[in-house]
């Protein structure tokens, strides 16, 4: 297992096709000023030992150890050896709805973007709590199975979106029915399931789902974002807004957050809404409640005793460099001396 202490150095590899390109554009230069001078024969006679190949050979040579370097910078490290660690902490499971309703745009910049944004803000207060991720529509997909690795979560995040279940609506209850079968950990005494949705649901059952979650020791919390004036749900290419989307009879359809539905399931699941509208507000709450909640102990796997490997790439980088500087742009004398491509023959006729 490997971790990357510096990422944001990453952006200096940027350098390595800018000198690239930079020697195209001498080389081309070159060629283009020496056909000036003389035709390609005398220029062949005047330098006989120049070799196009070995221009090319040290630029490649370069960048490769510029890359190295690069990698330097960003400090890799490697984990040695797994073990098992005891963590204390409560298991959360977020249930995202990304819906087409969560693309509505009257609160900026969108729904389901101001969701992320919640959800990321939460998972970085949070010290040795697992999390688990589910997406839902019509249906629930699992995103992220329960875990410590808050970094992860915040990567499959970042890619929910509406393309990524099969069939749209909003089942909610099936969110919920997901979420029960998340946590895994039967000692664990605290149990959180997130719902962050606009409360537009499509099915009947979902208070009684609710209840269900109760009896098995999970705490509901819905998160509602949107307004109740609503707006037109976006329909977009290449990020701009070509069209809205329209019912049966071509009109656009207005899609309104209900607070009153999220308000019934959190009563119902033994929790509290929460209006996400203000993100930082929303943080304080869930922070809050978190803090105050008991903590449970739980083992982990995790790789430690993590080394920096940073100059190894630094010795490759050395080593390339120096390579550079003992590569000569003349041909190799036997090279020369295999005559591969008769070129003494050619010359002579």
């Amino acid at each position: 297992m490997y971790q990357i202490e510096e990422p944001t150095y990453f952006i200096y590899s940027a350098i390595i096709p800018v000198v690239f390109v930079l020697f195209l554009l001498v080389f081309w230069w070159k060629k283009r000023t020496q056909k000036k001078f003389a035709n390609s024969e005398l220029i062949q006679k005047l330098s006989p030992e120049q070799s196009t190949f070995k221009s090319f050979l040290k630029i490649i040579v370069i960048c490769v150890g510029l890359a190295f370097l690069v990698i330097s910078l960003t400090n890799p490290k490697m984990g040695t050896k797994l073990e098992t660690v005891k963590r204390q902490g409560v298991d959360i499971v977020f249930a995202l709805d990304v819906s087409k309703s969560m693309l509505a745009e009257d609160i900026a910049p969108s729904r389901l973007d101001k969701s992320k944004q919640i959800i990321t803000r939460i998972i970085e207060k949070l010290g040795s709590d697992r999390i688990g991720i589910i997406i839902y529509a019509g249906n629930s997909y699992p995103l992220l199975p329960i875990t410590t690795d808050h970094a992860a979560a915040k990567m499959f995040l970042q890619n929910a979106d509406p393309d990524m279940v099969s069939s749209q609506g909003t089942a909610i209850n099936d969110a919920i029915g997901r979420g029960m079968t998340y946590f895994d950990n039967d000692e664990q005494t605290n149990r959180f399931l997130f719902i962050v949705s606009d409360g537009e649901d499509h099915e009947e059952s979902t208070t009684s789902l609710a209840k269900d979650a109760v009896e098995q020791g999970i705490k509901i919390y819905t998160i509602g974002v949107g307004t109740e004036n609503g707006g037109p749900i976006p329909i977009k290419e290449n990020g701009t807004v070509i069209s809205y989307k329209k019912d049966n009879k071509g009109e656009v359809v207005i899609t309104k957050m209900n607070p009153s539905m999220l308000q019934t399931i959190a009563d119902e699941g033994n929790g509290k809404y929460i209006n996400g509208n203000k993100t930082q507000e929303t943080i304080d709450i869930v922070e809050d409640l978190l803090v105050k909640a008991e903590k449970s102990e739980f083992e982990t796997k995790q790789f430690a005793d993590y080394k920096d490997q940073f100059q190894w790439f630094i010795g490759f980088a050395l080593l390339f460099l120096v390579i550079d500087v003992l590569l000569l742009e003349k041909k190799t004398k036997w090279v020369q001396k295999l005559n591969l491509f008769n070129q003494t023959e050619k010359n002579e006729k």
